[in-house]
């Protein structure tokens, strides 16, 4: 009898563990993995040890996400405000004390040397979704605009650094949280009009405000010089608009089912910059095809519309406004990926996720599921 109580016992203990996993979107996730595994092997192949170290990368963005599945939301809420501050304390160190490399002041020596906007990805949804959860039942204009000065300070930080990649990132994370907290249509919609006037404005004025000299407010050259080549590669082919025709290039020469696994010329002769990292989706293209990446699409698409169903059924403000906006973050990090790759986005280093190399970017990954998980967890919990 003994032995059958404590058999039963550690099969529940069990069961609290790993019984709240979201099984739809584990499945996802591993599938996910599988294809960044596969593609980085043959990416990486001549690439030193990059295919055992984004293994090793993602079984600890696996462990992130196992130890943070196992924490209440109600905990979380209370990491919010701490964690906004200790971040934003990060980014002003960084700016007067950080380690500048490549013209970019993005890193900070603690005993080890880390990138502090890596922290806002999280703590920027956690602080605006904790905000609006103070202000439920009572939520008015004014706790917008002290939300924009909540979203604008860390990203001005990070934009001066410069690091625009992780500054859209961090900034669209905090605007999902805004636009599901209710922010009116009548707002959004001038706003996308508008940006929509100025990305035609600027196709048309391309040859003139492109030339040599000419400054652009808010935007270093270099930035510059990326928009002006996104919008006309042929005019640098060997310099700025290299990475963009070869990406293309790959992409097209995949046709509909690919070169093959390990058989992809435009990878393997080393025509595509960065391909094991901001450009992976290139090589991916090459050798899978249209049917490969229209799988990955499918997957992605998956995982997307899982997480925003642990959205519409969670239990409070916070952790609906939370797992939307981490759910969409995944959106933002493929579409932008893709995009730039494609030649439809300006070029701006953001990883295409579990297939790009990078320990910080699957660190922040496996925070981001962790918490899902966590969502997805407490509503069975009150559900049961």
């Amino acid at each position: 009898m003994q032995t059958s109580f404590e058999k039963t016992s550690l099969w529940q203990r069990l069961q609290t563990v790993f019984g709240g996993f979201d099984t739809p979107l584990l499945i996802a996730v591993l599938l996910l993995a599988a294809f960044g595994l596969v593609t980085m092997y043959s990416a990486g192949f001549d690439h030193g040890t990059r295919f055992v170290d984004h293994g090793r990368n993602m079984l600890l963005g696996a462990g992130i996400l196992f130890v943070v599945a196992q924490v209440p939301p109600q905990r979380l809420m209370a990491l919010a405000v701490p964690l906004y501050a200790c971040g934003v304390a990060l980014l002003v160190a960084t700016a007067l004390f950080g380690i500048t490399k490549k013209g970019a002041t993005r890193w900070l020596n603690l005993g080890m040397v880390i990138q502090p906007s890596e922290i806002m990805k999280i703590a920027m949804p956690l602080m605006l979704a904790w905000w609006f959860q103070r202000r439920e039942g009572q939520l008015q204009v004014p706790d917008f605009f002290i939300a924009l000065a909540l979203l604008a300070v860390p990203v001005g930080l990070i934009v001066k650094q410069p690091d625009l990649g992780t500054a859209i990132l961090v900034c669209s994370a905090g605007l999902y949280v805004i636009f599901f907290a209710g922010l009116s249509w009548r707002l959004v919609i001038p706003a996308l009009v508008i940006a929509a006037v100025a990305a035609v404005a600027l196709v048309l004025s391309e040859p003139r405000i492109c030339q040599p000299g000419v400054k652009w407010p808010l935007l270093r050259d270099y930035q510059k010089n990326r928009v002006c080549t996104l919008l006309d590669p042929s005019t640098d082919p060997l310099g700025k608009g290299f990475h963009i025709i070869q990406g293309m290039i790959a992409i097209g020469s995949g046709g509909i089912d690919g070169k093959g696994f390990m058989k992809g010329t435009q990878t393997h002769l080393e025509f595509i910059p960065e391909r094991t990292t901001d450009f992976i989706f290139a090589a991916f293209s090459e050798e899978f095809g249209l049917i490969g990446c229209a799988g990955l699409l499918l997957v992605f698409t998956f995982l997307i519309l899982r997480g925003l169903v642990i959205a519409a059924g969670a239990p409070t403000v916070f952790t609906r406004l939370l797992a939307g906006a981490i759910t969409l973050s995944f959106f933002t990090y493929a579409f932008v990926n893709m995009g730039m790759v494609s030649g439809i986005l300006p070029v701006v280093g953001v990883p295409l996720p579990f297939i790009s190399y990078g320990g910080t970017a699957m660190v922040t990954l496996g925070l981001g599921l962790g918490i899902l998980m966590s969502i997805a967890k407490s509503r069975r919990l009150i559900q049961s």
